[in-house]
């Protein structure tokens, strides 16, 4: 079939069972646009292009699917580097499309051109330059294959001015042929055997879970095995929801917020078996130091991260939707039940243990509400379903500690990169991907900032996400660390407390409501909840308080500042 460029790159979406694309249109994309116009393609238009690329990361992380973005040559496609590599980082699946300007012009510094493929090479799985219009259905199809399998990520295509006007003969390929790319999904299985008999010498094991249990959709399997075993489990930040944080054998979550009774069963176990995590930094503190009892194990699909971060003693190298299910069955064949869970029973009973006699920082008197109140309010509101979303800063963490997650994809944060302004767009994409869903956002003033504009986009889509921005009037975990490591010099963290965010909502089409009190919030989120449409509900909390526990840098996990 004859068509253009820009109607091909349509088709090619529809053929990927793409349901939604989030942009914002220019100079060299108007082909395209005008194509989606004319295919009536669902299209939200954000109000910035980094609006979009977020809106589409939360979309894939609700989903399960790969987001789409669209944005034009230049600062389109520049304005869309943060959200790529906050997608990358976490390793969602993305596939951007940029406009580029004509052939001709190409290295030529052009009107808004920018060499998006070369700024983002070091932050994509892959990228692509179309410069032929009879190259797009192959380099779309790869693209999202890409995307998808392996260890997921986020893969640009920046196409010409001129491919999109060109017409051709479209057809658009069954399969891939990619040398040099061939994704790992099964292992070894005697790796596995391996890491069983490992196991059966243990006497303090511990189960470290991340976000790749998540993106995998193994959590049953996870659950599976954790219930078998016996053991005890912490999270990575990406990793929580994997198993439900009130589980009797959840510990936590691990690293510089971490609770005490994770962190210390990092510092004491005798096996550490890793699953779908990648040992950053924010979870092994000093690294010489890190489980440094423990003989490390590493389940993975990809490769480079073995031994990137932390030694490993074992590897099991292969998808999770392989390894897990294997993991389980040799276990089970090896040992009844009870005889795994005897064996750790008395370790499992420390671990909860040093939970109780340390537990997270409780509410103190203050004439402004608890931030941590805040988030155990809201949940208890909520259904364990109900999908919550963060920006970057103490909010995040403390949603990290005191909400109970129960479910997988019920926690969309950007966890790498760490992305101030990620929320609000993140929470569109999630709330159009489970539109039958809950969406609360949790944000703080300063986060709240660095995508405001996305309000409107909310209010016109008539998107029904509970935005609560908890406002201490400060950067507040700039402000936490100047209070903590500089000598209480607030260098430039305050926001001064000027900006009244029920006007700001209000003067974007979103309704607006503000709590002061702890009475006050129970009204008002009751209130909030069961209001139709997007709701924004301003928290005024102190300045001063901090996310505790915290391990200093440069410390032991065990060297961590308690509070309460």
């Amino acid at each position: 079939m004859k068509m253009l460029g820009a109607e091909a790159v349509i088709e090619c979406l529809k053929q990927e069972n793409v349901d939604v694309v989030f942009g914002y249109p220019g100079g060299c994309v108007l082909t395209l646009y005008d194509a989606l116009y004319k295919a009536d393609f669902p299209h939200i238009l954000t109000r910035h292009e980094q609006g979009a690329v977020h809106a589409a990361d939360g979309y894939a992380r609700a989903s399960g699917k790969v987001g789409v973005c669209i944005a034009t040559s230049g600062p389109g496609g520049t304005n869309l580097v943060t959200g790529i590599a906050t997608a990358y980082m976490d390793s969602i699946p993305l596939v951007a499309i940029t406009g580029q300007v004509g052939v001709p012009y190409i290295g030529k510094d052009a009107f808004q051109e920018a060499d998006i493929c070369g700024i983002t090479t070091p932050i994509t799985k892959h990228n692509y330059l179309v410069k032929k219009v009879q190259d797009l259905p192959r380099v779309m199809k790869e693209a999202f294959h890409i995307a998808r399998t392996g260890r997921p990520g986020p893969v640009v295509v920046d196409i010409s001015k001129d491919v999109f006007n060109a017409m051709f003969e479209f057809e658009y390929p069954k399969t891939v042929q990619m040398r040099g790319y061939s994704p790992t999904f099964a292992g070894n299985s005697a790796d596995v055997e391996a890491v069983v008999a490992a196991l059966q010498l243990a006497e303090k094991p511990l189960l470290f879970v991340g976000g790749g249990v998540c993106l995998s959709d193994t959590a049953d399997s996870f659950r599976e095995f954790v219930e078998l075993t016996g053991y005890p489990v912490i999270s990575s930040l990406m990793g929580l929801g994997s198993l439900p944080s009130s589980h009797p054998q959840s510990l936590g979550m691990v690293g510089m917020h971490g609770t005490y009774g994770a962190n210390m069963a990092t510092m004491e176990c005798d096996l550490l078996l890793g699953i779908g995590v990648r040992f950053d930094d924010r979870v092994t503190s000093l690294v010489k130091d890190f489980a440094p009892r423990a003989k490390i194990i590493h389940f993975d699909i990809d490769p480079a991260e073995v031994n990137k971060n932390v030694r490993t003693d074992l590897k099991v190298v292969a998808d999770l939707r392989w390894s897990l299910p294997l993991l389980c069955k040799l276990a089970t064949a090896t040992r009844e039940p009870n005889e795994w869970q005897s064996q750790v029973a008395p370790w499992l009973a420390q671990c909860q243990q040093w939970n109780r006699e340390n537990p997270l920082p409780s509410a103190v008197a203050s004439e402004r509400v608890a931030p941590h109140s805040v988030i155990e309010k809201v949940r208890t509101l909520l259904a364990d379903d109900a999908v919550i979303v963060t920006d970057v800063g103490q909010h995040q963490m403390w949603t990290a500690q005191y909400y109970d997650f129960v479910k997988p994809r019920s926690l969309l944060t950007s966890g790498g990169l760490g992305t101030m302004g990620y929320g609000l767009p993140a929470a569109m994409g999630a709330q159009i991907a489970q539109p039958d869903k809950t969406v609360v956002l949790f944000s703080g003033d300063g986060s709240i900032m660095m995508n405001c504009q996305e309000l409107a986009t909310v209010a016109d889509n008539g998107l029904p996400i509970t935005i609560i921005v908890l406002n201490n009037q400060v950067l507040g975990m700039v402000n936490q660390w100047q209070r903590m490591f500089y000598g209480k010099r607030y260098s430039h963290s305050s926001t001064h407390g000027g900006t009244d965010f029920v006007k700001l909502a209000e003067a974007m089409g979103v309704t607006g409501m503000r709590a002061a009190t702890l009475e006050e919030l129970d009204s008002v989120l009751q209130q909030a909840l069961t209001t139709e449409g997007p709701v924004l509900v301003e928290v005024m909390v102190p300045a001063t308080a901090d996310v505790l526990p915290m391990v200093p840098p440069g410390g032991r996990l065990d060297q961590m500042v308690l509070g309460g």
